[in-house]
């Protein structure tokens, strides 16, 4: 099947997938029942099994599956043998966290350099990622279609389009803003606060046993 045919809950589950099959691989495991994967990412097994139907016969009845060749499987379908370089957009304290972190236990995804208002912290490093004053945009974005906005809210928009102008293809976008972009680029909005009162409010008001 086609990549665009599948389901966005089943693709956006792929990467859960990809990241316990990683593990399991570097334990030495050689194969594992879809009641384990259950387990190990919270997703029923019926719900593993018809996402792993729409890419084919993955695994054998009674077997399970096999790890490696399912890793192996994952890491084409998730494009892993590629390196993505991602601009982080405001280097704050969420921003300098990236930085920091910068995606190690995902090996193709890089966030390869950074920008911000403050001249203080141009020419800087961060985790080994170059900092920019935003002036130089344009400069030395190209070749990079991913960008991570961590700015604040009313910045969003104009950054943004900014990036679009300059080919960005897809947004993390970490700001409050909900940004206008046209409809051929892809946002992703984490917005962390409405997270956490989803969090919360869940928790005065389901059980787990409901859910």
């Amino acid at each position: 099947m086609e990549q665009n045919k599948i389901p966005q809950a089943t693709a956006k589950r792929l990467p859960l997938y990809y990241r316990f099959l990683n593990n399991l691989y570097q334990q030495g495991k050689l194969r594992v029942s879809s009641k384990e994967l259950s387990d190990a990412v919270k997703v029923d097994s019926a719900t593993i099994r018809r996402d792993f139907s729409y890419f084919g016969a993955l695994g054998k009845k009674g077997y399970g599956y096999n790890v490696e060749y399912l890793l192996g499987f994952f890491k084409s379908t998730l494009d892993q043998h590629e390196i993505t370089n991602v601009a982080l957009i405001g280097v704050g304290n969420l921003g300098t966290a990236f930085l920091h972190y910068n995606f190690l236990k995902n090996n193709n995804i890089r966030i390869t350099m950074a920008f911000d208002t403050d001249e203080s912290k141009a020419g800087k490093e961060i985790g080994g990622v170059p900092i920019y004053h935003v002036d130089e945009l344009e400069d030395k974005i190209k070749g990079i279609e991913v960008a991570i906005l961590t700015i604040p809210a009313e910045e969003a928009d104009a950054a943004a389009n900014r990036l679009v102008d300059l080919g960005i293809k897809g947004i993390l976008n970490f700001t409050p803003a909900r940004i206008t972009v046209p409809s051929n680029i892809r946002v992703h909005h984490i917005d962390l606060t409405v997270e956490l009162q989803s969090l919360v409010y869940f928790l005065k008001h389901y059980s787990l046993e409901e859910e």
